[in-house]
Order: structure tokens, then C-alpha cells, then sequence
């Protein structure tokens, strides 16, 4: 039996910074409906790994593949269309827009298809945000404007949704908010990426995890692979 083509995969990605080289061969895969988190400590390519997935960064060499189109050196605004949509670091929700309009503004259905994204559903995942319609983007507590940085890039009904560090900074009870959340998002099958640091949580919700160490990949697998070795959380993860 052939393999499924995976929805995103990179090889042998090489990035950096001017004179500085961060990505030194990473090769990632993600299937469609999986979850999957990019691990390690602070300064290890995890930023530079989403950049250059997202098209903010050219990758030096390497390729990446996202539904089988070869994305390397597109446009980021081209890469967003093709369904990969980002919920940054810092939420950069813009402050002259309401929440309602953040979630139409950039509304895609995708060729009409079903349980589509829409405001009203967005509301239902998140009733505060519903509360909070009319108010901008700068009048929101930082909770909220996290609910509604994840809104705006579900409302583009993205085929991959990649959320980097969307816990950061957060109150427990509104980071508990954010991780049911994910869950749901993934019992619907949404294809995720995650960047965050609770790895306690990341286990009960990623199907695969790749642990970053100077801009390599060191270690893949399972969430039970890595529950089962806490070596690993010392070494790479100083957990």
C-alpha cells in the first residue's frame, strides 16, 4: 500500500540570518488531521523553523511541500491562500478593528465546504469573544485577545493552523481555556502545528513531536515515546 503524501513536509532545510546559519537540515512532516509540536529550549530554531514554513524566511536550502505544491520561496501571502494560517507570538491582533471584524475580514470558506469557520461558530468555541464583539482589538485583556488571534486564523479555514506559543503569559484558568480549546480542534479533525513549552499538555493532545537542538532535528515520535523517556526532557527540554 502507497504511504499518504503528508500535508507539510520539509527537507533538509538550511536557514539563517545574514551571516548566521540557524536551520542546519531540518526534515518535518505533518499528516493531515495529526498534531504535531516542534519542542526544545529557547534559541534552538524553533521561530526560524516557523518562519521559513510560513514564508517569512527563504530557506538557503531544502524544500518544503504543503498538499504536494512546492511552497519553498513563495510569498507568505501565497502560502496563507494555499489554507496555512498562523497564530503568531504576541497575538498582533490590530487595535482599530472590532473582534467581529477580525473574524470576517480575512474570512475564507474554502470553496463552500462543510462546518466552515464562520463567526458564529467561532463564537460558540469562544462565547467571550461574542460578549465582546464590538470592542477593538487594543480594548481586550490579553486572554482575549489570544481567543481572538486563534478566531481570526480559524475564520480562513486553514488546512494547517500553526500556533506558536499561544499559552505564553497566559492566566492557568485562560490557558486552561486555550488547551480544551485545542482539543476540540483536533476532535474535528484540524491539522495542527504547536510551538509551546507545557509538555505535560502537549502529550494529551499531539499524535508526534520533533525536539529541536541547534537547528537539528534530534529526536522524533510519539506522545507515549516521549512520556516514557523524562531523559529527554532534561536533556533537550531542561524540564
Amino acid at each position: 500500500m502507497t504511504a499518504p503524501i503528508p500535508l507539510l513536509q520539509a527537507r533538509g532545510l538550511e536557514a539563517g540570518y545574514g551571516a548566521s546559519e540557524v536551520l542546519l537540515g531540518i526534515d518535518l512532516s505533518i499528516e493531515a488531521g495529526q498534531v504535531v509540536t516542534l519542542l526544545g529550549r529557547n534559541g534552538m530554531g524553533k521561530s526560524t523553523t516557523l518562519k521559513t514554513l510560513i514564508g517569512d524566511l527563504t530557506p538557503r536550502q531544502g524544500s518544503i511541500h504543503f498538499g504536494g505544491t512546492p511552497i519553498h520561496g513563495l510569498r507568505p501571502d501565497a502560502i496563507a491562500r494555499l489554507g496555512m494560517a498562523v497564530v503568531p507570538e504576541g497575538r498582533q491582533c490590530f487595535p482599530n478593528l472590532t473582534v467581529h471584524e477580525h473574524l470576517v475580514a480575512f474570512a475564507d470558506q474554502r470553496n463552500g465546504q462543510r462546518d466552515s469557520w464562520t463567526a458564529s461558530r467561532i463564537y460558540q468555541l469562544f462565547p467571550r469573544l461574542k460578549e465582546r464583539a464590538q470592542n477593538l482589538g487594543n480594548q481586550l485583556s490579553g486572554g482575549e485577545q489570544q481567543m481572538l488571534a486563534i478566531g481570526r486564523a480559524l475564520s480562513t479555514n486553514p488546512r494547517l493552523l500553526i500556533l506558536d506559543e499561544a499559552t505564553e503569559g497566559l492566566a492557568p484558568v485562560i490557558r486552561e481555556e486555550i488547551w480544551q480549546c485545542l482539543a476540540q480542534l483536533r476532535a474535528a479533525g484540524q491539522t495542527i502545528l504547536v510551538v509551546d513549552k507545557y509538555v505535560d499538555r502537549l502529550l494529551r493532545l499531539a499524535d508526534r513531536h520533533f525536539i529541536l537542538e541547534r537547528g537539528r532535528v534530534v529526536w522524533q515520535g510519539s506522545s507515549a515515546a516521549l512520556d516514557g523517556d523524562r531523559s529527554l526532557w532534561k536533556t533537550y527540554l531542561g524540564v
